[in-house]
């Protein structure tokens, strides 16, 4: 993978928040203009902090400077500027981003977003407490209260919609929409629109971001991208192509070839 774009740290056991996980990330001077961000199945939370500087461009062009928040399935994204900027990522399941975020993932409609336009100067206070702090492990005991606590007030998901998305992530996302209404007790109309407000992006978009993120981390371990294919549900290559593409803009060899899956515990897990 050549040069490490960054020093990586990983809490050393799960939080308070049951659906969140974290990574701290330190740039080393080295991360270049134009670096592809691969959406995750999850609701993107990064707390930039220090003296350091970085700027996103999302889908649309715009450019976003310090903490963001980034909807599901945000998009072909690439870092524009970096310098020596430090960072705790967040990752939020579709069904606990809205309590932590205040509002409803389907409002932010898998675009980028400033965290002060959400949180107001808590967005602010917190990127100085972290600043203030001189281990990754207070940063994430930190990151971790705060995630906790404002869980704890958030507008609640129906089980239903739980439901629904434990299904989709735990099959990967190869289970038909109508078997997921069924099997709620839900007409397929109903679940799409409960599940589109409440975890961000209607069920079929939401199996096939779960579907892709399967497959881009086979394909970063050097498997061969007819057989990711023909095992991950989909109905040939060309279709894969086209769904990386489609969340991506780039082709399944550029997307595998990136170094942000670098620091991805699920990409490489020897570098856990």
């Amino acid at each position: 993978m050549g040069v490490a774009l960054w020093d990586v740290a990983r809490p050393a056991g799960p939080g308070r928040l049951a659906g969140a996980t974290m990574a701290g990330f330190r740039d080393r001077g080295v991360t270049p203009a134009g670096l592809r961000l691969v959406p995750p199945p999850a609701i993107t939370l990064a707390l930039v902090f220090g003296a350091g500087t970085v700027a996103v461009a999302d889908a649309s062009g715009r450019q976003h400077r310090g903490s963001i928040v980034a909807g599901l399935g945000f998009g072909a994204s690439r870092v524009r500027q970096a310098a020596g900027f430090e960072c705790v990522q967040v990752r939020l399941s579709p069904v606990v981003a809205g309590a932590v975020l205040g509002i409803r993932p389907g409002e932010l409609d898998g675009a980028m977003v400033a965290l002060d336009d959400l949180w107001g100067r808590e967005a602010g206070r917190l990127g100085e407490r972290l600043s203030e702090l001189s281990s990754w492990r207070q940063r994430f005991s930190l990151t971790d209260a705060v995630l906790a606590r404002r869980a704890e007030t958030g507008p609640p998901v129906d089980p239903e919609v739980v439901w629904a998305w434990r299904r989709l992530a735990g099959t990967r996302g190869r289970v038909r929409i109508e078997h997921l209404a069924a099997e709620v007790g839900w007409s397929r109309k109903r679940l799409w629109s409960r599940f589109r407000v409440q975890a961000g992006s209607p069920p079929k978009r939401v199996a096939k971001l779960v579907r892709f993120d399967h497959a881009v981390h086979r394909l970063v371990a050097g498997q061969d991208p007819a057989r990711v294919a023909a095992e991950g549900g989909y109905a040939d290559q060309s279709y894969l192509h086209r769904e990386v593409r489609e969340f991506t803009g780039a082709t399944p060899a550029h997307v595998a070839a990136e170094p942000f899956l670098a620091v991805d515990d699920v990409a490489w897990p020897e570098r856990s």
